[in-house]
């Protein structure tokens, strides 16, 4: 992976890794006692599905690959954007409630409901042949730091954090997506 790709896969996993983060913020507003144990916990949970939800969104794209190859940087455009406005939407409605708990019911589904926008961008990484391997270590390893950290923030930043967090993020996807598109079509060498 060159230099140039490196920088953008980890901007792209900066903002992939927002929304977990909020999450992860939430979490330790809600356990007041969150300490390593906790937040090491929500770093494997969304680090861990934050890295395996593109690898599988890349083994799904590379197989429609050759039939989508002339529109590959429109779908690209089109993905990234509904997940940014969607974190956008979500940190303009307000926060949700979460429970205390670290153990496997309550952190499985909080998990993969907040990868399931890392398994689209899998599929924008087969179009546009990003290094899997690599883009998804440092997905999942961004996501990890980040929501460990969240948890700790949580009790002493607040709920103001969560809705910045998501805006940032979902803006970030959107401008990477806006930057694809601009790149295939000429505008941007």
């Amino acid at each position: 992976m060159s230099n140039r790709n490196l920088w953008e896969v980890l901007i792209l996993a900066v903002g992939l890794s927002m929304d977990a983060f909020a999450v992860a913020v939430c979490k330790g507003l809600s356990s007041p006692a969150a300490g390593n144990r906790q937040a090491l916990a929500a770093g494997v949970y969304f680090g861990g599905f934050q890295a395996l939800m593109p690898l599988a969104g890349y083994l799904l794209g590379r197989q429609f690959q050759s039939l989508i190859a002339n529109v590959d940087h429109w779908i690209a455009f089109v993905l990234l954007a509904l997940i940014g406005g969607s974190m956008i939407r979500e940190a303009r409605g307000g926060g949700e409630t979460l429970d205390a708990r670290f153990d496997l019911r309550a952190m499985l589904p909080l998990a993969v409901a907040k990868s399931i926008d890392a398994l689209a961008v899998g599929v924008t990484f087969a179009f546009l042949r990003v290094p899997i391997l690599p883009a998804v270590c440092l997905i999942g390893a961004v996501t990890f730091i980040l929501s460990g950290a969240g948890v700790r923030l949580g009790g002493i930043v607040g709920a103001k954090c969560r809705a910045g967090a998501q805006l940032l993020g979902g803006a970030v996807l959107i401008l990477m997506g806006l930057k694809i598109l601009l790149e295939h079509l000429g505008v941007l060498g």
